[in-house]
């Protein structure tokens, strides 16, 4: 058994300067005892990125440069340590990008960096290696405070609490303890082929996301989406639902879809499944058509729709996708 560490930035990793944390601890040399007298001792290689950054600054080319290393390095498996305030959406970016790929990987990371007392960091990583080299792990996970997590399925639900991350939709794949627990949750098997041959690389797109809140008028709408954006996420309520009295508020959509950019509804809910025609306030949506995020994050869907527009798809081939799952994401 081998397992490539690939560490990309984050906390997990920085040290106190004079304007706040940056990367700079020795983590060749923590990783080094913490794993002595284990029986990961000697199997674990850490390779640290050439541009180490604050997860806030992650864009798709960071995707694309971590799923480099990962065919860089070879290994079994691989334990990637990334900042916290990003993990969800790079998590669900490799999952769509790694669909076939036979080695797990598995992202963690820490709320505090591994010299604070009290860190979290020793124990993520040791739960995330142990669950890279299990065997039972398949695809994109995250693992973060004791629950190993389906990676396209989480959203980051704290910034403090040292269970910081949940799959709201779905149980989690294990929970660690004496001994593990596996549940049987559905994840791409390693006989799963890709639908996208010749994967293009992640390139930035521009997705435009908009929160809506009660009184928001047409005007407002459509100056949030002028200039014309690639896609629109619509963070709608409840079960995908929309100001439908407001005078040309759905119409402003409507055009969008027309011209060929992409409308997904996904729900502001932490636990929702977006059915369009449930509500006469959603049927209009469809009517103009609009597709629903069914149980997706808000992370999934920004990073499929990353993905699918880097693979050069448009307007309804990008639609009909989203109806799909391509890595076990809805």
């Amino acid at each position: 058994m081998r397992i490539q560490v690939i560490y990309t930035g984050g906390t997990i990793g920085m040290v106190s300067s004079p304007n706040g944390l940056v990367p700079g601890a020795d983590l060749e040399g923590w990783l080094k005892n913490l794993l002595a007298g284990t029986d990961l001792e000697g199997v674990v290689r850490l390779t640290e990125l050439d541009k180490l950054i604050d997860s806030s600054n992650a864009t798709p080319d960071d995707w694309e440069a971590i799923l480099t290393a990962l065919d860089t390095y070879r290994a079994d498996a691989y334990v990637v340590l990334h900042g916290t305030d990003t993990m969800s959406y790079t998590a669900a970016a490799l999952s769509y990008a790694r669909v076939g790929k036979s080695e797990p990987v598995v992202i963690t990371g820490s709320q505090l960096p591994l010299g604070a007392p009290g860190s979290d960091a020793g124990k993520n990583v040791m739960g995330a290696l142990t669950a890279a080299s299990s065997g039972k792990a398949q695809g994109v996970s995250l693992y973060f405070g004791d629950h190993l997590l389906a990676g396209n399925r989480t959203t980051k639900i704290s910034s403090w609490g040292f269970e910081g991350f949940s799959s709201p939709t779905v149980p989690p794949l294990a929970i660690a303890g004496g001994p593990w627990h596996w549940n049987k949750t559905e994840m791409p098997g390693r006989e799963a082929k890709s639908p996208f041959k010749n994967r293009a690389a992640y390139k930035r797109h521009d997705v435009a996301v908009i929160d809506l809140v009660p009184g928001i008028t047409a005007e407002r709408l459509s100056a949030l989406v002028t200039p014309r954006p690639e896609a629109v996420i619509v963070r709608a309520f409840g079960v995908g639902n929309a100001p439908s009295d407001e005078p040309g508020f759905v119409e402003v959509l409507g055009e969008l879809v027309r011209a060929g950019v992409p409308v997904v509804i996904a729900s502001q809910c932490v636990q929702a499944e977006v059915v369009l025609g449930a509500y006469e306030t959603g049927d209009v949506l469809a009517a103009a058509g609009c597709v629903g995020a069914a149980d997706m994050t808000l992370e999934a869907t920004y990073a499929k729709l990353v993905f699918l527009l880097s693979q050069g798809l448009t307007g309804r081939q990008i639609a009909e996708w989203m109806r799909k799952p391509i890595a076990s994401e809805l």
